[in-house]
């Protein structure tokens, strides 16, 4: 098990973001899929928590085999996904991942966004044991490299400059200053209970895999501000459809079909200690951390 919690700033607020984060993982999800990879939305409707009230939940198969290293594709079919289940009651989220055909390889990921630098010991109010434990890394949009494959001069938020909201480019030390500045905490549990050997390594590529996301993920919701930046909900909930339907056909398209079992449902979550998060079906959803039991790839929410 390795537990580590990201801290991502931006210089845009919560509320804003409620909007750019919907726009970004709309937009990221049709450019990063292809023909017979990508990510194919299974289902994603509007879902109420006696606890955190009204929300989102969304199902996600993530096609991903030829993104995987030569020693990993080794282990793994042809064709495989990773189901992505997360419950959105923004500014928290909860989202599991699970492999269809490793049901004891798992990740959690409990997300809090607030209007701050990265300032709050304890955002998500974890049990001393995860506080022991974990490892926390701050990721910064401006200064961090992405890996050269993602890299694109207009995303480079140490030389954008928005035309609507005037904000950026983002200098060395920007989070020292910036008005607004929200952070993005998500502490991210990773599991693979199987073949001891290779256990350390596994855990550290999948975290190595998230944070990357995390910093090209949230590099965009910046850079693509003039694109979201005065939409309503309704406005973004459209495109998201609209980005979600054209998405869908790409992964479909020959090769996508996955040529192994379909997730059980008790193997999504896996059994990871230190959480609190949601079962594997949407009828029983999550409540707020508290530093319990429980469970745990890597996810925009």
């Amino acid at each position: 098990m390795l537990i580590k919690e990201y801290r991502i700033c931006m210089p845009i607020t919560v509320e804003e973001y409620k909007i750019g984060q919907l726009y970004m993982i709309a937009k990221h999800s049709h450019e990063q899929s292809v023909k017979g990879e990508g990510v194919e939305v299974v289902e994603n409707r509007p879902h109420e928590d006696p606890e955190h009230g009204s929300g989102q939940f969304t199902e996600k198969r993530i096609y991903i085999a030829s993104k995987l290293p030569s020693w990993l594709k080794s282990m793994v079919p042809k064709i495989f996904y990773v189901t992505e289940k997360a419950w959105n009651y923004y500014p928290f989220t909860v989202t599991e991942y699970s492999c269809s055909f490793i049901p004891r390889f798992s990740v959690n990921i409990l997300t809090k966004y607030e209007n701050n630098n990265g300032s709050t010991e304890n955002c998500l109010n974890s049990s001393s044991e995860t506080l022991d434990h974990r490892i926390v890394d701050y990721v910064d949009i401006a200064t961090d490299p992405c890996a050269a494959h993602h890299f694109k001069e207009s995303e480079d938020v140490s030389k954008f400059c928005s035309s609507k909201t005037k904000r950026g480019p983002l200098e060395k030390g920007w989070r020292e200053s910036a008005d607004p500045i929200m952070c993005s905490y998500k502490l991210v549990d990773v599991r693979f209970d199987m073949m001891y050997l290779m256990q350390g390594k596994i855990e550290e590529f999948v975290h190595r895999s998230i944070r990357e996301i995390l910093l090209v993920g949230h590099r965009q919701a910046f850079a693509w501000i003039d694109e979201w930046f005065g939409m309503n909900l309704q406005d973004v909930r459209d495109y998201e459809a609209k980005m979600q339907e054209e998405t869908n056909e790409k992964v479909r398209q020959k090769g996508s079909e996955p040529s192994t079992p379909q997730p059980l449902e008790e193997e999504a979550g896996g059994a990871t200690p230190n959480f609190v998060t949601p079962n594997s079906t949407p009828s029983n959803t999550p409540t707020s951390p508290t530093g319990g039991q429980k469970k745990g790839w890597f996810s925009w929410n």
